[in-house]
Order: C-alpha cells, then sequence, then structure tokens
C-alpha cells in the first residue's frame, strides 16, 4: 500500500523589507515566516531592487555580512520567485519606491504583499490590478 503524505500548498508573497527586518530574528514572534521560506513552505517573489533594498536595510541594522548572507540564501533557494516587472503601475505616489513591490506582486501573481507599511494601505481602493496587502501578524496566522 502507497500513501502519500498530503501536499501542501506553497504560499506566493512579496514580503517588504519592514517584514523580513522582523521575521529574521530567532526569538521574533513572526520568525515563523523566514523559517516557512527557508524550508519551502513559502515562495518569496523578488527582484533586483528588491534584493537591493533587502541587503542595504539589513545592513543597516546589522552588518554587511549578515545582510550579504540573508540575500545569498533567498537568492539560491529553489522556491525562490524571481520575477522580473516590465509594466510599472505607479499606484503609491506617497511613497514610489514601494512600487517595486506591487509592480513584483502583480508580475508574479503573488497572493499577498505582506506589509505593515500604511503607503500599501490605497492598493485596497484600486479594482485593477488587485494586490491583496496583508500585514505581518494576519499573515503570520495563516501559515
Amino acid at each position: 500500500m502507497n500513501v502519500c503524505a498530503p501536499l501542501i500548498a506553497m504560499r506566493y508573497i512579496v514580503l517588504d523589507t519592514n517584514c523580513l527586518l522582523q521575521a529574521l530574528p530567532t526569538k521574533s514572534p513572526y520568525h515563523q515566516v523566514w523559517a516557512d521560506v527557508l524550508i519551502g513552505k513559502i515562495s518569496l517573489c523578488v527582484n533586483t531592487d528588491i534584493l537591493d533594498e533587502y541587503e542595504e536595510k539589513i545592513a543597516e541594522k546589522s552588518s554587511s555580512e549578515i545582510a550579504h548572507n540573508v540575500v545569498e540564501a533567498i537568492a539560491n533557494l529553489s522556491t525562490t520567485t524571481f520575477q522580473d516587472t516590465y509594466l510599472h503601475f505607479e499606484l503609491l505616489p506617497a511613497d514610489s519606491d514601494d512600487n517595486k513591490f506591487v509592480d513584483c506582486a502583480v508580475a508574479a501573481n503573488a497572493e499577498y504583499i505582506v506589509s505593515n507599511d500604511h503607503h500599501f494601505n490605497p492598493l485596497k481602493q484600486i479594482p485593477w490590478p488587485k494586490v491583496e496587502v496583508i500585514k505581518l501578524v494576519d499573515f503570520i496566522k495563516l501559515i
């Protein structure tokens, strides 16, 4: 008798930098997000601009070596979704730097942008392209 383990659906998300920073520390209540990324339950949808921001902001909070190692880990995971963006919707005028996350989410057909940043709130009012934004505390409850 062949018994198969149930398949676990992988979640495809764009993780805002502020949430990645909160998920990295092992004592963080949000560390499960990072752990699930590392074991392949979550696919991070990224592009070069996002990885560059991750590295810059992590280095500001820790060291350039740690930042480089985190970005290398993301880049080398077989479950990471690298998504080039050819359309730029410019949906976030209040913080145009965050548009890279929106454009990546749309292009990758990500399930969510996980962010605590209020600059993403206007996306709730935009019917197309539809981008779901979820706070880190709510996303942790889903996983």
